[in-house]
């Protein structure tokens, strides 16, 4: 299986308003620490250890980016 960089969330509008609305109410620790459970969570239901070296290096080359 290789990553998805292309849009794939139903409703991406949606979903990032979910996000923004999970987070209105949190300090920025709180928020820092969500994030933190939030990618956890999703890297097991991923599973696939290639995958997320894949996911890895896309946020490195993205951190990078000029």
């Amino acid at each position: 299986m290789d990553l998805i960089l292309t849009p794939n969330i139903d409703d991406g509008d949606g979903f990032y308003d979910e996000l923004l609305t999970a987070h209105a109410d949190l300090s920025k620790d709180e928020s820092d620490a969500y994030n933190a459970r939030l990618i956890l969570i999703l890297c097991n239901h991923i599973g696939d250890r290639q995958v997320l070296r894949q996911a890895l290096a896309a946020a490195s080359a993205e951190a990078s980016a000029p």
